[in-house]
């Protein structure tokens, strides 16, 4: 499930000693998860600190404990302790935190999402906007809405024909095209205004 190396075991030893507080142990969670800003969170817990449907890794000395929403994703994990000159580096290694990609059996619509969620927002994030799935059409027409700095924005067509529908035609078999449901008259914060582009 996870591993944990001896250098880590002996890391988080030192430190729980350190906070002389009985029961004392490790909570590790993954926060965002699936998402790609998926990431790490651990911290110190003491039982009373627990929700009580938390996975329990046996570690000698101490408990790490796993969140259970969390279990999925750190399938796998690795958490190591490098020891170092200057101090030490914790290392964790979860190669599921960000999800997996669903497989060819899965629906057009779950595959259509992830496609959004793993590759095409994480772009459009970078001009502040997003899109959302609307629906799917039987004729694996995809429709869209726009949001963020893309609600509104100029070159939201060119976006949607030279950058989404390119990605999901190809990324995605039994994508056929892209459309666009959004008003973009009534979008506030524009990346680029319409009568700029």
């Amino acid at each position: 499930m996870i591993q944990i190396s001896e250098s880590a075991q002996t890391h988080f030893r030192k430190l729980i000693e350190r906070e002389a507080i009985p029961g004392l142990g490790v909570r590790l969670a993954a926060r965002d998860a699936g998402t790609p800003r998926a990431d790490v969170r651990l911290e110190f817990a003491e039982s009373g600190e627990l929700s009580g449907d938390e996975w329990a890794v046996d570690c000698e000395g101490f408990t790490l404990w796993l969140e259970a929403a969390s279990v999925p994703f750190l399938d796998g994990a690795t958490i190591d302790y490098e020891a170092k000159a200057t101090g030490g580096q914790l290392q964790i290694r979860a190669p599921k935190i960000k999800g997996v990609a669903p497989g060819d059996a899965a629906s057009l619509v779950e595959r259509v999402r992830w496609t959004i969620e793993q590759e095409v927002n994480p772009q459009l994030a970078q001009h502040g906007g997003h899109v959302s799935l609307q629906e799917v059409t039987a004729e694996g027409v995809v429709v869209l809405r726009f949001g963020g700095g893309c609600h509104g924005c100029g070159m939201a067509d060119v976006t949607l024909k030279q950058g989404i529908e390119k990605t999901l035609v190809e990324k995605v078999p039994g994508v056929t095209a892209v459309r666009d449901a959004t008003d973009h008259a009534s979008g506030e914060a524009p990346y680029m205004p319409r009568d700029q582009a």
